[in-house]
């Protein structure tokens, strides 16, 4: 099926069926191996490598924080162009974006590589936490040139309809990253530097084979030599700006968090918390892949002025979230003990007991949570930047922290607490911002 059949002519319960289902099971796969390498690091190396691996995880995703922003930033005008029928100017976007996260690659690689430890021996960690983060960190580093191409090869085969093979390339991906984690921790029993490197070798081969339909000539987007532009660079940043400061502005909030981690608690706080990221990382794929499996139906309609094909999307993406996230927040609560016990130790009690009280607080998030996410993504597929960014700036720091300072009094449980009231507030500003949005354009 081409995107245009798909994405303007599917009916709308079908289009969420072929869509959103092969893009939930793809992000659940790839939460499945962050999982698993947690269980892997908390089980095998220990409580110590499972918090070097806390404070490690933050500047990872800076390290892809440019490749996202290049990635969706590119993604939502390649999607309008398409609807418009400008394969030319989608084609050229599609070049120019793949140069520029290769170039932003070899530029951000290179200073994790160089500073990557004195970014955690200055957040207060002690120097073997240093080391182990230090070596997750350069492997991450070494490969970014080559890995960061992944994430924004997924988002243009959706966009060209490819959503089974997108998938597939997620599945494989992280079946690669499992069975080479396997191997270098358990048979060969390899540091954590080792868990870093399964990663970077999975995500290489698979993208890869993400790029290879393009190579070969076979879909709507194709390689040209690239025209970056003004107009191109300027159009790319503006619509990448909102996942760029989520990921910038989320990864300086958790740096902070585990600032003040290892100030009320230490090591088994940063451990604690890390849980909860796991914990959050079984359910939260779900919301994610679901809204993001959308984000290029809802901008090919934009681009061809179906308003109100693009209103029945939003309203059903809001229902069916909202009903997943309550389902999630009910299954968390009942069952945190066997939940954190797949990353925590039986004889770690006080770890175990910490992480329980910590899940009882921080599932609350999940009441509200679910309409920043659809409204934020809504934002970002059909070009509204400035809204997306406001939602993106709330949820990721400007309210954890307000919340961080505001509930330091109560100790830990004020941390757990921080990302509940901080989606309450941004969820009450999702929805005056999609009401100035629909007001303002009479849909």
């Amino acid at each position: 099926m081409d995107n245009r059949t798909l994405f303007e002519k599917t009916t709308i319960s079908r289009l969420f069926i072929i869509v959103t289902i092969p893009g939930i099971i793809s992000m659940l796969v790839s939460s499945l191996y962050s999982i698993i390498d947690g269980v892997f690091i908390g089980q095998l190396l220990g409580a110590d490598a499972f918090a070097a691996l806390q404070l490690a995880i933050p500047f990872v995703i800076i390290n892809f924080a440019l490749a996202d922003l290049i990635g969706v930033g590119s993604s939502v005008p390649i999607a309008i162009k398409l609807g418009e029928g400008d394969e030319k100017t989608a084609s050229n976007i599609f070049s120019s974006a793949l140069l520029l996260i290769f170039l932003t690659g070899i530029g951000m690689g290179a200073i994790l590589f160089i500073f990557g430890g004195s970014f955690v021996r200055l957040m207060g960690a002690d120097e073997h936490l240093v080391d182990m983060a230090a070596q997750y960190l350069r492997v991450y580093a070494g490969f970014a040139p080559l890995t960061t191409i992944i994430f924004a090869a997924d988002n243009y085969l959706r966009i060209c309809g490819k959503v089974k093979y997108s998938m597939f390339v997620n599945i494989l991906m992280s079946v690669i990253a499992i069975i080479l984690e396997f191997l270098f921790l358990v048979v060969f029993r390899f540091d954590i530097w080792s868990a870093a490197l399964a990663t970077c070798l999975s995500m290489f081969i698979c993208a890869m084979l993400a790029l290879m339909p393009f190579l070969r000539g076979q879909l709507q987007l194709r390689f040209v030599k690239p025209r970056i532009d003004r107009k191109v660079l300027s159009s790319i940043l503006t619509n990448g700006t909102p996942t760029f400061l989520n990921n910038i502005a989320g990864r300086v909030a958790s740096i902070f968090f585990n600032i003040f981690l290892l100030r009320l608690g230490g090591s088994i706080a940063v451990s604690a918390y890390g849980v909860l990221m796991y914990v959050d990382s079984i359910t939260q794929p779900v919301l994610y892949g679901f809204c993001d499996s959308l984000q290029p139906a809802i901008g090919y309609n934009y681009g061809a002025k179906n308003h109100s094909r693009i209103a029945a999307i939003r309203r059903l993406c809001f229902l069916i979230c909202g009903m997943m996230s309550l389902l999630m927040a009910g299954v968390m609560f009942l069952a945190k003990a066997p939940l954190i016990g797949i990353f925590v130790k039986a004889e770690d009690t006080g770890l175990m007991d910490l992480s329980i009280q910590a899940l009882s607080l921080f599932v609350l998030s999940y009441l509200t949570r679910w309409i920043s996410i659809v409204s934020q993504s809504y934002f970002s597929a059909i070009g509204k930047a400035k809204y997306a960014t406001v939602i993106s700036l709330s949820i990721a720091f400007v309210f954890p922290m307000i919340m961080l300072f505001s509930l330091e009094s109560l100790g830990l449980d004020g941390l757990w607490l921080n990302l509940p009231f901080a989606s309450l507030l941004t969820a009450i500003l999702s929805f005056i911002l999609m009401a100035v949005h629909l007001r303002k354009n009479k849909v």
